[in-house]
């Protein structure tokens, strides 16, 4: 057995007298950004499925016919809009794909399993690539959040387009959230307030006129100041919309439609407010930051 280690006698301070034992300081409490939740953050910053479904719904229905009942969400992440779809109807599924196993188990702790059983058991969520096509055909099929930027090539993307038309039934759509405009092609940040108090940080690191290759990043800053810094960090190709477009119509799909959201605001401001409406647009005037949907009928 080891013995103890002997027993210290602290020094005399240099007045003679003995000087008191230290109080042990207490730690430090964690700051906002210590405690922050990156995925929750990300829902509340970016995300509202229930928009995007009701859009998406009616426009299936508008050249279909029938409503849409099977959804495949691809770059699901958390899978929250597969969850919230699924709450929706009681009929309907949804198949999440996504590469990132710590996300999707993330997704099915909070926001499957609350959903509860029955919409738990009615959304399946596999870590493959996007371009699988072993799954069973869907109705609709998602690529929100500019996901599929991460395909910097037409050889790459062309083929993720082939996937998801093959993986859609006789009428199915396949629909992309895309961004551009002229601020989207330069470096900037841009700030907002979010749901809880946090700021919403979108960095665009580098952009390059030659590839479109661009890196983007989000932050968060708390009402402490702490920050959570660049915990998404995104390496994209800023695809245009007639490169869509033409990949899009070289996949198979027969046509490709844009809806731009409807923005609030009077000529002058400084910063215009997206609606979270979407209208078809043939024709639109370029803007300094604009967000639209693509939807391509099989």
């Amino acid at each position: 057995m080891p013995k103890k280690p002997a027993k210290t006698v602290k020094p005399p301070s240099k007045s003679g007298k003995p000087s008191k034992p230290s109080t042990p300081k207490k730690a430090a409490r964690p700051t906002l950004a210590q405690r922050a939740d990156k995925h929750a953050l990300y829902q509340v910053s970016v995300q509202s499925p229930s928009v995007d479904i009701e859009f998406f719904e009616a426009e299936f229905e508008k050249f279909r016919g029938r409503k849409p009942m099977r959804l495949r969400e691809d770059f699901c992440g958390t899978a929250l809009l597969s969850t919230e779809w699924c709450k929706s109807d009681p009929q309907r599924t949804a198949l999440g794909v996504d590469l990132d196993a710590a996300t999707l188990a993330w997704g099915r702790a909070h926001n499957l399993e609350p959903a509860g059983a029955d919409v738990a058991r009615r959304v399946k969520l596999a870590q493959a690539d996007v371009r699988e096509t072993r799954f069973a055909r869907v109705d609709l099929t998602l690529a929100m959040n500019f996901s599929y930027c991460v395909f910097h090539t037409r050889d790459e993307l062309g083929l993720y387009f082939a996937a998801a038309h093959k993986g859609l039934v006789r009428d199915g759509v396949l629909a992309l959230e895309v961004y551009g405009g002229t601020e989207s092609m330069s470096v900037m940040t841009e700030e907002r307030p979010v749901r809880g108090g946090a700021t919403y940080i979108w960095e665009q690191e580098k952009f390059s006129p030659i590839d479109h290759h661009t890196l983007c990043h989000i932050s968060w800053r708390f009402k402490d100041d702490s920050l959570l810094e660049r915990v998404f960090t995104y390496d994209w190709r800023l695809w245009t919309l007639p490169e869509l477009k033409e990949l899009l119509l070289a996949a198979g799909f027969k046509q490709v439609k844009f809806y731009f959201e409807r923005v609030d605001g009077d000529e002058g401001d400084e910063y215009l407010t997206g609606t979270g409406e979407f209208v078809e647009h043939t024709e639109i005037d370029n803007q300094e930051a604009w967000l639209a949907y693509v939807v391509a009928l099989k």
